[in-house]
């Protein structure tokens, strides 16, 4: 019986510790869980203090306490005065411990260049990115940095600084393989490789015209140069210019010197190119594409002096019509204006005259029904006042027809229609031959018929 009773408490002992464990693992899952991994950035710049034209390096450091599922996000940076070449994907791995706590992460290196002697603020660069276990997108900023560029001893401010470890600069000719003449061409190609230099802040080296020569430089070949591992070494600028014999002599292009500071020495260097020489044959087949010397010979100075003044006068003449036109442009416009009120004057007595109504006297008389209102009006302006009586015996034969007990209009209208002219006649002649009467001692006051 007491053995039994020793095996229920193994038992229950057994299945309590069980039961415990398992409490602590889901509770030390669900804690592990519930924390959100950590992104920290960390941003250096070496040297602190760097020359105008050297190499700076900026270090950012992108950490994370879990790892990290994809690339994070880098921002740009722009420093007025000075050339910054960003990251180009290749990273250093690292692996450190901060406050007790393990850190796994990248580094990246942004190539800065400054141009001039002055201070340098890098702000706060803020980095995106999704570390292992986080739910969302995190983001964190580096620590705002802070340099001073200097000029190099025998350099002058403002002028081109090229600094480097190491540097050279070689020539190439091309040129064909017979012995040069007019119409050939030679090339001159400039090779400048410096080691610790950002191929965009290489110079370029000098070229100047040559008389009988033309000269067509060609578009730099700028190239940065690594170790074959994808590490950045330096950089490499090509410069060709091609020279086009245009007739025949002796020519030299110059050397090409190329100052630069040496940093392994800390000193300033010069390096050079020694000059070309070539002679140049006769062609007589050749001929110059624009042979602008012999056109200016042709065309002669006194006939080219004549063009000018030519020219020249047109152009004052135009400069003097312009100037006359833009100062009488007010004038124009009055006068303009003017001459449309006294048109709109006219126009507005034409309407009013007695001449206008008798032209619209045989419309009315065609129309159906006839009208006399115009016949009524021309006999206003005429001074004839309302009463029709007074021009005649057609005009009388007229009214009795229209308002005669048995009217016979139609006939009166024809009759009236043929002796319009006869009517406008007399009406004129009494306007001429009758003197202005008296006012009557009560005036009628008439309106027009519309």
């Amino acid at each position: 019986m007491s053995f039994l009773k020793d095996r229920v408490a193994r038992e229950s002992a057994r299945t309590y510790t069980t039961t415990l464990g398992a409490l602590l693992i889901a509770l030390i899952t669900t804690t592990t869980l519930a924390a959100e991994p950590e992104l920290r950035v960390q941003a250096r710049v070496q040297p602190a203090s760097p020359l105008v034209g050297s190499l700076v390096e900026l270090q950012l450091d992108i950490l994370t306490d879990t790892w990290f599922t994809d690339a994070p996000t880098l921002p740009d940076l722009k420093l007025p005065g000075a050339l910054v070449m960003p990251p180009d994907g290749h990273a250093e791995h690292l692996n450190q411990t901060t406050d007790g706590k393990s850190f796994s992460g990248m580094r990246y290196r942004y190539l800065i260049t400054p141009n001039l002697a002055q201070n340098f603020d890098i702000p706060a660069l803020t980095v995106q990115a999704k570390p292992g276990q986080a739910t969302t997108e995190l983001s964190a900023q580096s620590q705002p940095l802070h340099f001073t560029a200097t000029q190099p001893p025998g350099f002058k401010p403002g002028e081109p600084v090229l600094v480097a470890q190491a540097l050279r600069f070689t020539q190439n000719l091309i040129k064909p393989p017979t012995p040069l003449k007019a119409g050939d061409s030679i090339t001159r190609e400039l090779t400048i490789q410096a080691d610790g230099a950002l191929a965009m802040s290489l110079p370029t080296p000098a070229s100047t015209d040559i008389t009988g020569l033309s000269r067509y430089p060609k578009n730099p070949q700028v190239t940065t140069l690594d170790d074959g591992r994808g590490h950045f070494t330096g950089g490499q600028r090509i410069d060709s210019v091609t020279y086009r014999i245009d007739r025949e002599g002796h020519y030299t292009l110059p050397a090409i010197e190329l100052k630069w500071w040496d940093a392994g020495s800390q000193q300033s260097r010069t390096a050079q190119v020694p000059a070309v020489e070539f002679d140049a044959a006769a062609n007589s087949a050749y001929k110059p594409v624009f042979a602008i010397a012999e056109d200016l010979k042709k065309l002669g100075r006194q006939q080219s002096l004549h063009l000018s003044r030519s020219v020249l006068s047109l152009l004052a003449l135009l400069i003097g019509v312009a100037l006359l036109a833009w100062f009488a442009k007010p004038f124009i416009h009055r006068a303009y204006m003017g001459w449309q009120a006294r048109r709109r004057a006219r126009h507005a007595a034409w309407l009013e005259s007695a001449d206008h109504a008798w032209e619209q006297i045989p419309p009315q008389l065609e129309g159906q029904p006839p009208q006399l209102s115009a016949l009524y009006l021309w006999t206003r302006r005429n001074g004839k006042g309302l009463k029709l009586t007074g021009l005649g015996p057609r005009l009388q034969a007229l009214l009795r027809a229209c308002y005669s007990r048995e009217p016979t209009r139609d006939q009166a209208l024809h009759v009236l229609k043929q002796s319009l002219t006869t009517l406008h006649s007399q009406a004129e002649h009494d306007k001429e031959s009758v003197a202005a009467a008296l006012r009557p001692l009560n005036p009628v006051h008439e309106r027009d018929v519309p």
